[in-house]
């Protein structure tokens, strides 16, 4: 007699990502500097219908959930792997903002490497152009 199959919550999204009408994920990468610009983007990808994954922290911007330094920096290498989860999660990336720094850079070669496709929201700073 075979145990039954265990089905896990990644097993239901994957299942259910097959729907035709199941919506595009869509990880909005790029500086928390464009924190206003990620929630502009986030409502126009939501009104198209996408599911929206993005930054919930700006490190930059004083909060005392990260007001001690040290943890502060420990909390922005677990906010970077928490944000690759999202990018692993979704179907597609969208840059946002006019610069890219070295971690946004980071987050548009994992997409590539995953074959998630990027689109920008100023293209002329996509480091592979």
């Amino acid at each position: 007699m075979s145990s039954p199959q265990v089905i896990t919550p990644a097993d239901k999204l994957a299942e259910a990502k097959k729907q035709p009408n199941f919506p595009r994920i869509v990880a909005i990468c790029g500086s928390t500097r464009f924190m206003a610009e990620m929630a502009e983007a986030d409502l126009r990808e939501t009104k198209a219908g996408r599911i929206v994954v993005k930054p919930g922290c700006d490190l930059k911007s004083p909060h005392e959930l990260w007001s001690d330094p040290v943890e502060a920096e420990a909390l922005k290498i677990r906010l970077d792997e928490l944000h690759r989860s999202k990018i692993l999660l979704a179907d597609e990336v969208l840059v946002v903002g006019d610069y890219i720094g070295d971690s946004t850079r980071s987050e548009i070669a994992y997409a590539r490497s995953l074959g998630r496709p990027v689109r920008f929201t100023h293209p002329e700073v996509d480091p592979d152009a």
